[in-house]
């Protein structure tokens, strides 16, 4: 009620069991929730193929780079890309074009890190349909001229933050 305009999503963490998707995913559409990420572990999801799941799924540890993709095209909707899973933007941009040539939305998502890690991350965000860069704000303290978040909007980098 208090934010009507957001976007739910739950990420899994790996957590769940292939019999728990198809109630679990059921239950969160029927609150809106927008995404699941990574309901089964890395490497014992092919099973996600064949399960109903009215919520899309997101795989996220379960894809590093482009070579993990064709093997998921058909269990995920969603990839969620991260610089510190593909070693860097180059792989990244590559990740991003193979993932919507497969017809997948992207997520661009970050791990705890610094706004000099998460910056080159911005790069990606306008070919997302989520967006996930709040790395640096679950920091005690991040770098000088850092990333500036106001709300749920986060500005571009300033020249600064390259040293």
């Amino acid at each position: 009620q208090n934010a009507p305009n957001s976007t739910l999503i739950v990420d899994a963490n790996e957590g769940w069991t292939p019999d728990q998707v198809e109630p679990l995913s059921t239950a969160l559409a029927q609150h809106g929730v927008a995404l699941i990420e990574q309901p089964l572990p890395a490497g014992a999801d092919a099973l996600l193929s064949e399960l109903s799941h009215p919520v899309p799924l997101c795989a996220d540890e379960s894809c590093h780079t482009t070579a993990d993709l064709e093997a998921l095209a058909t269990r995920y909707d969603c990839v969620n890309l991260k610089l510190d899973k593909t070693g860097g933007l180059t792989e990244a941009l590559q990740l991003a074009t193979k993932v919507q040539e497969l017809g997948l939305d992207l997520m661009v998502g970050s791990m705890v890190a610094t706004s000099l890690a998460m910056a080159p991350a911005t790069l990606l965000a306008p070919q997302a349909r989520f967006v996930d860069l709040d790395g640096p704000l679950l920091l005690k303290q991040d770098r000088d001229h850092g990333l500036h978040y106001e709300g749920s909007l986060l500005h571009p980098p300033l020249p600064q933050l390259w040293g």
